[in-house]
């Protein structure tokens, strides 16, 4: 009797549902982990776009060799000049670039700590050890050097993920309120509304912080700002979206893509050619890669090649709203109860 009873609480403790979820949660721990040690574990430089100054028939030479070396780490092409190669730099078309000098037996090389210091670090330490087999030495010049206080290059990547963060915890804290789907276009509209008031807030707040309260990074504060808000609302667009569609499975695939394929992917402790083909590939099409790239770009490369990943941070948004009220429009049509409206105690 006592076994049954216990059996029959269990049944109502942890239901059918419940166990699906918990499976779901044990699935998204584990591809979490498998993430963001895979993508982590083991950084290393592959295929960095470079830049070679020197006298034609010497820069030949060094790209070949370059080119050469053992696991591509470097992407190398020849540069015109030195004024060449640091514009192409702060337009981030090059990671770095070797200035050879044929008169002596120093060179430069130029980096952007900027652009995140652990990639910065990896080119002085791989062009010293090229330098060295040819017996020559190397100083390292820092064209857009990261802020004193924004130690290792990471204050942007922190900055959007946190952005990201706000998006869909509003997105899912709306709808879990009142149920995962909205049940008229009406509703959905009003949740997008609210979502784009915290965006506005949220990117305001993010970019004062970062600027000048902690000063963290430099760059515009309109510009962080917009760029903040423009994340935030993305990705609560896209939550919504997904939470449409999928309902309270929605959240899940959020995480799935925001914190589990995207953090990992974004380029911030470790930059784009420094992770793995794969995670290298996706991180710039996901909001916290594209994020990364755009803010790192107005605090250290005058705003710079902003572009590409505003267009990203967009289309999440356009198609986040998009199948946001396509959802709800079908499930209007599809005559499902409405979501009761909370009442007032008399």
């Amino acid at each position: 009797m006592t076994q049954t009873t216990f059996l029959r609480e269990v049944k109502d403790a942890v239901t059918p549902r419940a166990t699906l979820l918990v499976l779901g949660v044990v699935v998204l721990q584990l591809l979490f982990i498998a993430s963001y040690v895979g993508a982590l574990h083991h950084p290393k430089l592959r295929d960095a776009p470079f830049g070679v100054v020197s006298p034609a028939a010497v820069a030949r030479q060094t790209v070949t060799r370059l080119d050469r070396l053992p696991g591509s780490p470097l992407d190398p092409r020849a540069v015109a000049d030195e004024e060449t190669a640091r514009e192409q730099i702060m337009n981030r078309d090059l990671d770095g670039a070797l200035v050879v000098n044929p008169a002596g037996p120093t060179d430069t090389l130029l980096v952007a700590t900027g652009g995140g210091t652990a990639l910065a670090t990896a080119l002085q330490t791989l062009t010293t050890t090229v330098e060295k087999a040819e017996r020559r030495t190397v100083r390292t010049v820092d064209v857009a050097p990261a802020s004193p206080g924004d130690f290792n290059g990471l204050s942007s990547f922190y900055l959007v993920v946190g952005w990201c963060v706000g998006g869909y915890l509003c997105a899912s804290i709306l709808a879990i309120s009142t149920g995962a789907r909205p049940a008229n276009p009406r509703r959905a509209m009003i949740r997008l509304a609210v979502i784009a008031l915290v965006s506005i807030a949220g990117g305001l707040g993010g970019a004062l912080i970062v600027g000048p309260v902690l000063d963290a990074l430099p760059g515009s504060v309109a510009a962080l700002w917009g760029l903040g808000a423009l994340i935030t609302f993305a990705v609560g667009a896209a939550t919504l979206a997904l939470q449409g569609v999928f309902g309270i499975i929605g959240i899940g695939l959020a995480i799935l893509l925001v914190v589990i394929a995207g953090n990992p992917s974004a380029g911030g402790a470790f930059p784009l050619p420094m992770l793995p083909p794969f995670w290298a590939t996706i991180g710039p099409a996901l909001p916290p890669g594209a994020g990364t790239w755009a803010a790192r770009s107005i605090a250290y490369f005058r705003g710079n090649d902003t572009t590409g990943a505003l267009l990203v941070l967009a289309a999440w948004a356009v198609v986040g709203i998009a199948v946001t009220l396509a959802a709800a429009r079908m499930r209007e049509r599809g005559g499902e109860e409405p979501e009761p409206l909370p009442t007032q105690a008399p």
